[in-house]
């Protein structure tokens, strides 16, 4: 058990518990997907609403990064809070540098690094939080996650938080390439329901999507209904 006191010790079999703990509290998080269509890609996340008093338009999942960039976060959400601000800086000193449109996958790693930084120091503590990041770059859509040990991949539909395992076991079985907007959309949703308690109450989600040529569009609450 001593193996879990400190970040920086390994255990015999080569584990940081405190990076695996810390993905234990992405688990409890509000289920999140990304999911690519035809020409662009699309953000999806249940809110976890834990008080009948709380305001609903309060709790924003989904967190524009850039015109072109967005990502959805589960875990700790202040955690996630400082982790959007160093991305949303980490974006605008890019566009100021090239003048161009970010590169997704440089801003992604520029997020794991800073991710992976707080497993290797004494006195601070791993992220409690995973991400999702999508957008639109010079490649194209682009989809990818990052974890609390700061490992990033890069995918064509991915899940993270409560609902992982059940929304990507859905997904791998229905998911194809080129996909309308719509259909992605709708099939994310059917992914989230999959991934809810049978006894527990499906909330209307929060969706974002970028197509090529536009810039990242949040849903209103009428249009995800439609969806719904």
């Amino acid at each position: 058990m001593a193996y879990d006191r400190a970040i920086t010790v390994f255990s015999p079999d080569g584990r940081l518990f405190q990076v695996e703990y810390a993905r234990e509290a992405v688990k409890k998080g509000s289920t999140a997907l990304g999911i690519k269509f035809k020409n662009g890609v699309a953000l999806i996340s249940d809110k976890k609403i834990r008080s009948k008093l709380v305001e609903r338009n309060s709790l924003e999942k989904i967190q524009l990064i850039d015109d072109y960039v967005a990502a959805v976060t589960s875990g700790l959400v202040a955690d996630a809070r400082v982790l959007i601000d160093f991305a949303r800086i980490g974006t605008q000193q890019e566009k100021i540098t090239y003048g161009s449109l970010v590169n997704m996958e440089n801003l992604v790693k520029k997020v794991a690094d800073q991710m992976q930084q707080y497993t290797q120091f004494g006195g601070v503590r791993p992220y409690g939080v995973s991400m999702i990041f999508a957008g639109y770059d010079g490649i194209g859509q682009r989809l990818f996650d990052c974890d609390p040990a700061g490992t990033i991949n890069e995918y064509k539909a991915v899940a993270i938080g409560a609902g992982k395992e059940a929304v990507t076991n859905f997904l791998e079985k229905e998911y194809k390439d080129d996909l309308s907007e719509k259909d992605a959309i709708a099939l994310a949703i059917k992914a989230l329901k999959a991934s809810v308690e049978e006894d527990s109450e499906f909330r209307s989600p929060e969706v974002a999507s970028i197509a090529e040529g536009q810039k990242f569009k949040v849903y209103s609450a009428e249009e995800v209904a439609k969806f719904l």
